[in-house]
């Protein structure tokens, strides 16, 4: 009997890293039934972070919130508690960006200079009022570039314009910013604020938030150089330093939390060492792992290249399944790959249908393990 780790990441406005691993052990069973099989859905910081904790830590409990979205309507949302540990010895809330702040809310509907962070800030704010003694922040997949002053707004501070009145939300607001009150800012819980980020951008400059996520949230190019000039603004503001790896995160995002006191991380990588995957992936014979595109980028602090990592350390063989394989992705680290358009046809159909053509593709893998030789 072979035991199997599925520890794919969400494939991105198409299923979930929970729904990919789970469709994946689907069609692996039915191929090879008696195969002992364990899900662990990865994450990197963006969307499915908090499915990623719920899965993998025993006493995990999703708590509802509701908050302003993006689109400044109410969004019904959740943040994860999690039960004390050894480094956290009170309970640790799991904030996510994508489900509160996120773009994928917005429907396609994108607002470049009105979308902001606050309800990302009121649930942090409200695990912050449960008691949490530590939060775990994932700050991927933001709508907005309002330099994470909707979060501290929504946490107590108070940023103005220069006559005084309330700054405008979003990026709007960001380029009249000349003030910021830390009077009411709610302080960081006793064990710290660890930031999870799938990039590590610096604020500002050709590599930051602006240059290279804006035109993703609907920036011009005229835009993105004015918003660059409030992003650094910002940070004179804040107090950070625009070159400081991952304060880019999230349009900005991650420069205001570093300025609460946080500490910014690689999400996967710290992901991979709160759900436990390294030990996961020591007790599997195989390990299959995939995201929705792989391409050069992926092996730059995405999961399944981390995940490909460890099990080379391992020494287990690991298998990527990915929407769609770049023609300049490096593949050398799998020792099988599938791609879901390969099998569905065309991209649409694929992405029409994602858990059935990710069964499928957990079917060929188990196959193709039935055809290979005993290790």
């Amino acid at each position: 009997m072979t035991r199997v780790l599925f520890a794919p990441d969400g494939f991105k406005g198409s299923i979930s890293a929970a729904g990919a691993a789970a469709a994946l052990a689907a069609g692996w069973r039915s191929v090879r039934g008696d195969d002992e099989i364990v899900e662990l859905p990865m994450a990197d910081g963006g969307e499915g972070t908090l499915d990623a904790f719920l899965t993998a830590v025993p006493g995990a409990r999703r708590m509802p919130v509701r908050v302003t979205g993006p689109h400044g309507r109410g969004v019904a949302a959740s943040w994860v508690l999690l039960p004390a540990t050894a480094d956290a010895t009170g309970e640790t809330g799991v904030v996510e960006l994508a489900s509160t702040s996120g773009i994928e809310l917005l429907g396609g509907d994108l607002r470049p200079l009105d979308a902001d962070t606050r309800g990302f800030g009121q649930a942090i704010a409200a695990a912050l009022d449960h008691g949490v003694t530590r939060l775990v922040l994932a700050i991927g997949s933001s709508a907005s570039t309002d330099a994470g002053f909707g979060v501290l707004s929504a946490l107590g501070a108070h940023i103005m314009d220069a006559d005084g009145r309330d700054a405008l939300p979003g990026l709007r607001g960001a380029r009249t910013a000349v003030r910021l009150d830390r009077s009411g800012l709610r302080p960081p819980p006793r064990d710290g604020v660890l930031v999870l980020s799938d990039v590590r951008s610096p604020l500002t400059g050709p590599s930051g938030a602006a240059a290279v996520f804006g035109p993703q949230k609907g920036l011009g190019v005229r835009e993105v150089a004015e918003a660059d000039a409030a992003l650094a603004r910002a940070a004179a503001l804040l107090g950070v330093d625009t070159n400081e790896a991952g304060t880019g995160a999230a349009g900005g995002t991650g420069a205001a939390l570093r300025a609460w006191g946080a500490v910014l991380l690689p999400g996967a990588e710290r992901v991979a060492d709160l759900i436990g995957l390294a030990d996961a992936v020591a007790a599997a014979d195989v390990v299959v792992t995939g995201e929705g595109a792989f391409d050069a980028g992926s092996a730059a602090g995405k999961a399944p290249a981390l995940v490909a990592g460890l099990a080379r350390q391992a020494a287990r063989p690991t298998a990527l399944v990915a929407g769609r394989i770049a023609p300049d992705a490096d593949t050398s680290g799998f020792v099988s790959t599938v791609a879901l358009v390969d099998l569905a046809g065309t991209a649409d159909a694929a992405l029409a249908d994602p858990g059935r053509w990710l069964s499928a593709a957990g079917g060929v893998l188990a196959r193709r393990e039935g055809r290979s030789a005993p290790r």
